[in-house]
This record gives structure tokens, sequence and C-alpha cells, in this order.
């Protein structure tokens, strides 16, 4: 038995795989091209959290450095207490927050009746949608002050909130998914005597998780990101979000304070990380099951 076995181990020594080969099999070249990807597309979030805890003259010294020397709570302390962060929070948070609930009810109801309600001018009404999809929001930016100023709502949440309730993304969004749902499902609680109200409040929508939290992370994306819009409507400090806020900050080379600027841009960017991360599960089954590319 000894001597078969010593026979036979060239054999299979030859035919074993090379590292190289098994590297390759295993997807290795991808992870790495991957890897490299994902380092070069966090580096700059890396670099704004250490920036934000360096002093001005640490960030402008030549050659620069990656780590402070000295990490400092100082610029966040800053915006608390001088540059009146948390009125812009504040702000910020209610117009996100109002905006996205109000796209979740709409867009449900819009895409609901689109995918599951026979009615005349169903798909026409559904064309429009798409093709408001194609306009560019510049190009309705100047007829929508114009029809804010002459309701009287400009420097108040009613400007920031109303021209974002409902977006046509959302209705096609929801409309895609909905249209998954078994019609069976929807017959049974027309025989049990629902309303087409209850219906889709206790049939539909719990079984729309992923493409709601989908809407969510979406719309509280945009609205809290937004910056033309509220730049225009909202015209004083009160109502001013926290793009806005963080870029009137930034008014010139010589005069802007860099480290304070990278706390700005930290504090602005923390609360889209923390909800990706609580709704991410729900957000790529929305997206792959829903028909988004």
């Amino acid at each position: 038995m000894s001597t078969a076995a010593v026979t036979m181990s060239p054999e299979i020594s030859e035919n074993k795989p090379s590292l190289w080969t098994r590297f390759r099999k295993a997807h290795g070249i991808t992870y790495v091209v991957l890897s490299l990807v994902g380092i070069i597309w966090v580096f700059p979030f890396f670099w704004m959290v250490l920036g934000s805890l360096k002093t001005q003259r640490e960030i402008m010294a030549v050659p620069p450095t990656l780590l402070p020397k000295n990490p400092t709570l100082g610029n966040f302390t800053q915006w608390f207490t001088q540059l009146h962060f948390g009125n812009y929070f504040i702000n910020s948070l209610v117009v996100a927050v109002v905006t996205m609930l109000g796209n979740l009810v709409f867009c449900s109801m819009v895409g609901y009746a689109l995918a599951k309600i026979d009615f005349a001018g169903k798909n026409v009404l559904f064309l429009l949608v798409m093709v408001t999809l194609m306009v560019p929001s510049v190009a309705t930016f100047i007829p929508l002050f114009v029809i804010i100023s002459n309701l009287h709502m400009l420097n108040s949440y009613f400007a920031l909130i109303l021209p974002f309730l409902t977006q046509p993304i959302g209705v096609f969004l929801m409309r895609q998914f909905m249209q998954s749902i078994p019609d069976a499902l929807l017959e049974a609680g027309r025989i049990d005597g629902a309303g087409e109200l209850r219906i889709f409040f206790q049939i539909v929508l719990p079984q729309c998780k992923p493409p709601l939290a989908t809407l969510a992370v979406l719309t509280f994306l945009s609205s809290w990101n937004n910056f033309l819009w509220p730049l225009v409507a909202a015209q004083s400090n009160k109502m001013y979000t926290l793009p806005v806020a963080l870029s009137l900050y930034s008014t010139g080379q010589n005069a802007t304070n860099y480290s304070v600027l990278l706390a700005g841009a930290v504090l602005v960017v923390t609360p889209i990380l923390l909800l990706f991360v609580f709704l991410q599960k729900y957000f790529i089954q929305g997206v792959t099951m829903s028909g988004i590319k």
C-alpha cells in the first residue's frame, strides 16, 4: 500500500491546479478590481472625515498629511454654537421627511391606480408620467417659481415641499412593482366586501416593502441634497437648508475655513448614510424587483 501511494503522489501533484488557476477560477481578479475601485470611491469620504478633525493650518500645510496630528472636534462645535446648525438641520429634516412621506403615500396610490384599476385614459396617463421623466427639472424651474410666488408661498415650508410631494420616478417604481401582485388577492378582498382604500392599505401596501424602502431612500436623498430650489425659494436664513447653508459658508478661497466646511459636509452626509444602512436590504430588493436598471 505504501508503494502505491508513493507511485500515485506525483500524478496527483501534476493534476493539482496551480495557485494562479485557482485564483482565476475563484474570480480573484474580479474581487481585486472591485476592491481597488471601492478604495478609490471611499477615499474622498475618508479624507473628508479626517479633514474635519484637522485645523485650518494643518489642512493648508504643504506637503499635505493624511492623518491629523492633533485631532479636534472644535470644527463640529463651531457648527452647533456659531453657525446655527440646529436651525438648518431642522429645516432639512422637516422638508426631507415630509417629502418622503408624501411620495410614499401619493406615488403608491397613483401606482396602484395605474397598475390595478381599469379606467378610461389609463395608458395615456401613464405615458404622460413617462414623458415627465424625460423633462429636465431646470426646464420647469422658472414656471414653478412663478406659481409658488403667485400663491405667496415663498420662504415657507410649503414652497420647499409642495413641488416635490409626488415625483414621476416614484409613480413608475410603484406601478412596476404592483403589477406583479396577483389579482386574485384583490378579488378576494372585493368579494369580502372591502373597498379600494381598504384593499390598498391592508392588502397591497404590506407587500410593497422593497419598493417603498427604495422610494424612501431616493426621495429622502433627493430632498436632502436639493440645493438650487431651496436657494431660490428660501429667502431668509431661518428657512435655509443644510446644502444652502454649507454653500453660503464657502464665500471664497481666502475667507473659507476648510476644516469647518469639511465638518459641515460630514454632518450633511451622515443622515443619508444611516438611512441607507438601515434600508439597504429592502433598497436592493426594490431595485431588482421593480425593473429599474
